[in-house]
């Protein structure tokens, strides 16, 4: 059993003020919270058939969470979304693909997830080993000038022929292309349940009007919600999304709709009031969220994985999708630093709050 001496140690004063917190504005007795069960407590009476329950069965049941009803994912994306040289100049040996899956394996991860191309190059060998998770579009930073568009670089059937489990997908919800994207991973999505693969949606919030005064309200409580809920409503299984930094998003930006309760009743400025209320718009915990890692920042990666898992599970998330903070470093420490946050997850004395 991970010991909360050491976590507390590695995290710091941050991560000591969120064990103590109490009195969530949005009690966890109305929420559906992770468990051993998971997967027959929440997938058996959905629609979900029961080749996606066994692949569901596959995720929740692989690493060092299994069978606990939290996720810890590898994610290794940035080659095509943030350019190969800025992601793995650092360390080289990630431009060889058996590298990342390595790193997943070593660190016993639940899945991991990359490009067709990653997965592909490698998938006869390490398929079986470690849960695929496929993402299917992306953006990519060398079209000028940028905009926040997804294309799709393969289809479900590839994904499905190499032997992944799931699938994952962006929609840029806000953007001026979200709704044509909506539709793409809709159908993407459908398609994957019926082969039989989960499916997993990056709910991220993409407009310049969102940022008012200096502050980037893409990241605010209300709007990455309401992008949580837009995801559930596709189908997703699992919803990736950033950890709320701001409050009151709406108010900001004075576009949409919202309720004074939202901010009375279901959520405040605290961390973990935020990323619950991310939880209560996943179908009240139905599917689960899984905050990100954020991008490497060098020594204090560790200290804010920490935070972040330690937010994701007292709020009633289900785990860590992270990848910046481990592959930018030497294989072993990355191991290290996915095996600190896995800890979190596995430490009985942080509870839900």
């Amino acid at each position: 059993m991970a010991k909360l001496d050491a976590i507390l140690s590695q995290g710091g004063q941050p991560v000591e003020e969120l064990v103590k917190f109490e009195n969530p504005r949005f009690g966890k007795e109305r929420l559906h919270l992770p468990g051993p069960d998971w997967t027959n407590r929440i997938w058996q009476q959905s629609d979900r058939s029961p080749q996606v329950l066994r692949s569901l069965g596959q995720l929740y049941g692989t690493g060092r969470l299994a069978n606990t009803g939290y996720l810890s994912i590898l994610p290794v994306d940035q080659g095509i979304e943030h350019s190969a040289g800025a992601s793995f100049a650092a360390n080289p040996i990630y431009f060889d693909p058996e590298n990342i899956i390595k790193l997943a394996i070593e660190a016993n991860c639940n899945a991991v997830a990359s490009t067709l191309g990653v997965l592909g190059i490698v998938s006869r060998k390490y398929a079986h080993r470690i849960p695929f998770l496929v993402k299917l579009n992306h953006n990519e930073l060398l079209s000028y000038p940028n905009q926040h568009d997804q294309t799709l670089y393969g289809s479900v059937k590839q994904a499905w022929n190499m032997g992944a489990v799931a699938i994952g997908a962006t929609v840029y919800f806000g953007s001026p292309d979200s709704r044509r994207q909506l539709w793409e991973v809709s159908q993407m999505f459908a398609a994957a349940h019926e082969l039989g693969m989960a499916t997993v949606l990056w709910c991220y919030v993409r407009n310049s009007g969102f940022s008012k005064d200096g502050v980037n309200y893409e990241t605010a409580d209300d709007l990455s919600s309401q992008a949580n809920h837009l995801g559930v409503t596709i189908e997703a299984d699992i919803i990736k999304q950033k950890l709320p930094e701001v409050s009151n998003g709406y108010g900001a930006v004075k576009f949409g709709k919202t309720d004074k309760k939202v901010y009375d009743s279901l959520t405040s400025e605290h961390p973990i009031d935020m990323t619950r209320y991310q939880v209560l718009n996943c179908y009240a915990g139905r599917a689960s969220l899984i905050n990100s890692g954020g991008d490497s920042k060098g020594s204090s990666d560790l200290g804010e994985a920490l935070y972040t898992a330690v937010v994701n599970k007292r709020a009633g998330g289900s785990g860590l999708i992270l990848g910046r903070k481990a592959f930018k470093r030497e294989m072993s420490e990355g191991v290290a630093l996915l095996q600190s946050v896995q800890d979190v997850y596995l430490c009985d004395q942080i509870t839900i709050a």
